[in-house]
């Protein structure tokens, strides 16, 4: 990720800072996430975009040579078995630029997280 930038105030402040190349599959990212959580709201968040449904959904980033996605661990759980392919973390995968990024695998993610998040927002509200 580009740091000798300021800060983005929105999303397309962030994708507007990269290359011709990058900003077309950020964009692509940002429609196929915003496909699969049509009622999301978009922010900027830890200084990369995120995705806010009853809380964080999923952010995203882009670094030298991958985008980051970051959908939580139990995004990353749910479908350890498609993402073994990427490296990535706890609670993220990185996307080499170099290699096709799975959009439908990323709407599926952001479904489930979706659910999860709607899910738990219920279970608190049954509390009170």
């Amino acid at each position: 990720m580009r740091t000798d930038r300021p800060a983005a105030k929105n999303i397309d402040e962030y994708i507007a800072g990269f290359p011709v190349d990058v900003r077309e599959l950020l964009e692509k990212l940002r429609m196929t996430i915003r496909k699969a959580a049509p009622n999301a709201e978009e922010a900027i968040k830890y200084q990369i975009p995120t995705f806010t449904l009853k809380g964080n959904l999923v952010h995203f980033a882009a670094y030298k040579k991958h985008i980051g996605f970051y959908p939580g661990s139990a995004g990353i759980n749910k479908f350890k078995k498609e993402l073994s392919t990427f490296e990535g973390g706890k609670g993220s995968v990185q996307f080499p630029l170099d290699k096709a990024i799975p959009f439908s695998l990323v709407g599926k993610i952001v479904k489930f997280r979706v659910a999860e998040n709607l899910e738990r927002a219920e279970a608190k509200r049954r509390k009170k």
